[in-house]
């Protein structure tokens, strides 16, 4: 799913029965991925004063109800650390039939669904045989359509149109990271989403979350798409079309909202797969683009799947996994400069203490329960509480974190704003202080010998630990 305005951004995938998506043209088509160097990405705009004194665990601050679905956003204007970050949040939920409206943002995102590339050729089209001139007849061409299922990550970069379509039976859950600081949104921090159908704005509720210590800004509410600002005549002209058509462009008389239902099933081009076949298309999608064959934007890959626990990074059969995506191996990563990390914890396991090196960390509960502690460079707690579904907790760059799963276990996602974003742990077996020397150990934090080297080697696991009984932990 895909959300909120934004120069880039990551979507991710949280649940589907079956999904069809389409991305809009990159307007630099004849860029060349071999040659293609990610966009420096300065983050000065989000460098403020913003007064950081604590961090919390975040709820959407306004609710859109639609007729096929919800969006709800997690708005900076509302949230010091969002705004601290540069970021904001979205997650649509698209009932059966549901058809998330065309749109784009002015920066880039990461999160899950189809797109439209622009400046691309269409590359699908369907035809119909006509018996009165024996040829065939072009009915319509459009661009690759994308289609997703849980677990999948897809890349938006800045300015590129897309829209979903749930095919299933059961609600799909998308979930979007819109990253306003990066370079390549030249507008302001605010939430920005151009919409090219309908009156998205539906039934938007705020759910009054506006604390003293947020930012006021301007507001930009979404009461049309861009075709509403434009003369009709204008508009029929450009299209050649009469000007009823002009006028459904503008959806002036639209009460459906940003996601509609769509009466029957949605006729598009696209080819069936069975989960072999996906199966076998993920990986030729994988080994294309670490063959570099993927030239230019048009036919850049954009997907990768980050839930199989075969996809895992590192695996620990008693803690749980984490497994990440980073510019290494969806190489779009390094134009947009987003990466993720995909982590479970099963019952009482802990995440090892670590901060993010060069990126600030927006972590989204998946699933389950847990607790989290963030510390900040003073040494104060920022943050030391309970998670649970559906809440956003942003972790600054440095600061450290830890994370420990309730009874119920912990799933969740973290974007970060790197295309290879670094991590240091404070424990375990590639931890700093596992490679410190013992005698900088013992006159750090004046211990013993014993001491230094119990703190050094007593946890011996690398990402994932596993939980350890008391009697463990008192010997």
């Amino acid at each position: 799913m895909a959300f909120t305005s934004l120069s880039l951004a990551f979507l991710f995938l949280v649940a589907s029965h079956g999904c069809l998506a389409q991305l809009g043209q990159q307007q630099r088509q004849g860029m060349q991925l071999l040659g293609l160097r990610g966009t420096e990405q300065h983050r000065l705009r989000a460098k403020t004063d913003c007064g950081l004194q604590s961090i919390n665990a975040r709820e959407a601050d306004h609710r859109i109800e639609a007729e096929g679905g919800i969006t709800e956003i997690w708005d900076p204007k509302y949230n010091v650390e969002f705004w601290c970050a540069g970021v904001a949040a979205v997650r649509h939920v698209l009932q059966p039939k549901g058809l998330l409206l065309p749109s784009y943002t002015s920066a880039p995102q990461m999160g899950i669904q189809g797109t439209v590339i622009p400046g691309c050729p269409e590359t699908y089209e369907s035809v119909s045989q006509s018996r009165e001139q024996e040829m065939q007849r072009i009915r319509d061409r459009h661009q690759k359509i994308r289609r997703i299922q849980e677990g999948d990550i897809i890349a938006l970069p800045a300015g590129v149109a897309h829209w979903a379509y749930n095919d299933g039976d059961t609600p799909l859950i998308c979930v979007a990271l819109v990253d306003k600081a990066n370079d390549a949104n030249q507008l302001d921090l605010d939430l920005r989403r151009f919409y090219l159908a309908g009156n998205p704005k539906g039934q938007q509720q705020s759910l009054g979350r506006q604390e003293q210590e947020q930012r006021r800004r301007p507001s930009h509410k979404q009461n049309g798409n861009v075709f509403r600002g434009f003369d009709e005549q204008i508009l029929a002209e450009v299209f050649n079309v009469d000007i009823e058509t002009a006028r459904r462009l503008q959806g002036r008389d639209e009460r459906r909202g940003n996601i509609v239902l769509v009466e029957r099933e949605l006729q598009v081009i696209s080819p069936q797969y069975q989960e072999e076949e996906w199966e076998r298309e993920q990986e030729r999608e994988h080994e294309r683009g670490l063959n570099g064959l993927e030239e230019t934007i048009c036919t850049l890959r954009l997907r990768e799947n980050i839930a199989s626990p075969t996809r895992a990074d590192v695996y620990n059969p008693r803690g749980g996994r984490v497994s990440t995506i980073n510019s290494h191996n969806l190489p779009i990563l390094d134009w947009v400069q987003l990466s993720a990390e995909r982590g479970v914890l099963y019952r009482n396991a802990i995440m090892a203490p670590l901060w993010n090196v060069n990126a600030h960390s927006i972590i989204y509960i998946l699933r389950g329960s847990g607790r989290i502690q963030i510390v900040g460079n003073s040494g104060k707690s920022m943050f030391d509480d309970h998670v649970k579904e559906g809440q956003f907790i942003v972790v600054p760059q440095n600061f450290a974190v830890i994370k420990k799963a309730s009874g119920d276990g912990l799933e969740w996602i973290a974007f970060k704003t790197n295309g290879n974003a670094i991590t240091s742990q404070l424990a375990g077996r590639v931890s700093a202080i596992r490679n410190m020397p013992e005698e900088v150990l013992m006159n750090s934090y004046d211990i013993s010998r014993d001491k230094a080297r119990n703190l050094k080697y007593n946890r011996d696991e690398m990402t994932v630990f596993s939980p350890q009984s008391r009697s463990q932990r008192e010997g």
